[in-house]
């Protein structure tokens, strides 16, 4: 019984996710229903409006981006090469899960105040950058909103342009990132060189 509450729960929320990534937030909870394939009573097992299960779909989706994340920086040392490494991998991301990025630009600025995923992790690592002398920053939280406001562009940019080098774009684009978080030309350019975690196959 808890597992099928689980599959159900989990169907719900793809569902959801499906919506979001097309930009369909208007729909019906029968369309929601229909969609994951689930029985219309059951939706109010799991939560008790569209706008919750909506919610629920885009801090699903930072949660699998966190950890994603959190993986594949595990091993990098320098805080600044972990902040550039997490950019330049989330560009990445998304030409390889172009749903999932999706529904991240639906949510678009209110992701950098979100409890989830990308707005905590890059708060942490702009501090930890600064304070080891790496970033020159006069205040983490505005930082914040300028780097995250940039790699929803950098997101947006590659959504809309699928004839784009994503890993090219990306590697340009956090240069750019670093140089206005205070390294020289030169630091960032190297920094933007050197090898990437791989990722997983999503397939």
């Amino acid at each position: 019984m808890d597992r099928r509450k689980a599959r159900t729960r989990q169907a719900l929320i793809a569902a959801a996710q499906g919506f979001l990534a097309e930009g369909r937030t208007t729909v019906s909870i029968q369309d929601l229903t229909d969609r994951a394939d689930v029985g219309f009573g059951s939706f109010y097992n799991h939560f008790e409006s569209k706008d919750e299960l909506f919610e629920e779909a885009v801090t699903s989706t930072l949660q699998a981006y966190a950890l994603l994340r959190d993986e594949l920086v595990a091993g990098i040392e320098d805080p600044a090469e972990v902040f550039a490494a997490s950019f330049r991998l989330t560009g990445r991301l998304q030409r390889r899960l172009p749903e999932q990025v999706r529904v991240l630009l639906h949510k678009g600025t209110q992701l950098l105040v979100h409890e989830e995923g990308l707005a905590p992790r890059a708060r942490h690592d702009l501090k930890v950058a600064f304070d080891a002398g790496r970033f020159d920053l006069d205040d983490v939280e505005l930082g914040l909103m300028a780097v995250g406001g940039a790699l929803l562009g950098l997101m947006q940019m590659l959504e809309s342009d699928p004839t784009l080098d994503d890993a090219d774009v990306s590697d340009r684009f956090t240069e750019r990132v670093l140089r206005a978080l205070g390294m020289t030309a030169a630091e960032a350019a190297e920094i933007c060189r050197r090898p990437l975690p791989e990722l997983p196959d999503f397939e």
